[in-house]
């Protein structure tokens, strides 16, 4: 009797918590480094949700380990909506880089919607012999075990788009990894390597300076405005039913009550229509999230297809970042 006292006491406890949250301050993990596009997305999200949740929602940075520690420290934090996480599309490919990981992706996590597309860019040296994809594809072709495709590092967004393409169009190419973007950026601008596959975020500037050659944006549908608008799809270029995007997505400790859950997928539907966020994620040629996937039921299905989609190609090319 004492023991179902006890438990109806907590979960009444757990109620009226919930009815109150948010009273104090929400923190929003993000797993990596301050200054990237993680990070950039994490602080708009942050202003734009500050109404609607009624709280101010801080962002810290707890990089390291493919984004798996800041991941770790949400999924041990205490479930009360007052620690979530922003991460990317590294979520679903930790599963298959990591031999073992310190949580479970689609057991240790409440999924509470996700945020935006940032579709990835096919990009070449400015003094390749191709000026659209058709030619590409025929260079490529003729120069098959000459090709040099750069990345920023083992298990970011430009190394998994590149093992997708590689596969895709069945040529393989030495890859060359680098630590980030910029430093890859600088060797493509300079020709010491002949393509990359990267995010808007980091190649739209570059693109709209003319400094490389625009192939490809490699989702299914063009941008719909912006300075890459009239980029061709991969789709539109032959590569059927190519799409790879670097989503960003929300989460919560496994355990945060539905009654908490319920409210940040709220707000996060409110901040999603935010006239400023969207100016600011236009700007990085993302695409706001107005779907289905915005529910957290649908989010959770959405990784797990992704998890899916990732792992037979990371494992076939026997790639392990630890």
């Amino acid at each position: 009797m004492r023991l179902t006292l006890i438990a109806l006491a907590a979960l009444l406890a757990a109620g009226t918590a919930a009815a109150d949250y948010p009273d104090k301050p929400v923190t929003l993990i993000v797993p990596f480094a301050a200054g990237g596009p993680t990070d950039k997305v994490a602080r708009d999200l942050a202003e734009a949700l500050r109404k609607p949740l009624g709280a101010t929602v801080i962002v810290e940075n707890v990089g390291g380990v493919g984004g798996t520690l800041g991941a770790n420290k949400v999924a041990k934090a205490a479930p009360d909506g007052y620690t979530l996480l922003l991460h990317h599309i590294g979520i679903a490919s930790a599963t298959a880089l990591y031999r073992t990981l310190p949580y479970k992706t689609l057991e240790d996590f409440e999924y509470l919607g996700l945020v935006n597309e940032v579709p990835m860019t096919l990009i070449g040296r400015p003094s390749l012999p191709a000026s659209n994809y058709a030619e590409l594809a025929k260079w490529l072709e003729s120069n098959k075990g000459n090709i040099n495709l750069a990345h920023a590092g083992v298990g970011s967004a430009s190394h998994l788009c590149g093992l997708l393409y590689q596969s895709a169009i069945k040529i393989d190419m030495t890859t060359v990894p680098y630590k980030g973007t910029a430093p890859a950026m600088n060797d493509l601008l300079g020709g010491q390597v002949d393509i990359m596959c990267d995010q808007t975020t980091n190649t739209t500037g570059q693109i709209e300076a003319g400094k490389v050659k625009a192939y490809a944006v490699m989702s299914s549908k063009r941008l719909p405005s912006g300075p890459l608008a009239k980029l061709p799809t991969a789709d539109e270029s032959g590569l059927k039913g190519f799409n790879l995007a670097v989503w960003h997505g929300m989460y919560a400790p496994k355990g945060t009550p539905k009654a908490v859950i319920d409210k940040v997928n709220t707000a996060l539907r409110a901040a999603l229509k935010d006239a400023d966020f969207h100016k600011r994620q236009e700007a990085l040629g993302a695409v706001i999230i107005s779907d289905a996937r915005l529910a957290p039921a649908e989010h959770k299905k959405f990784v797990e297809a992704e998890i899916n989609k990732l792992t037979p190609v990371i494992k076939a090319a026997g790639i392990y970042a630890d």
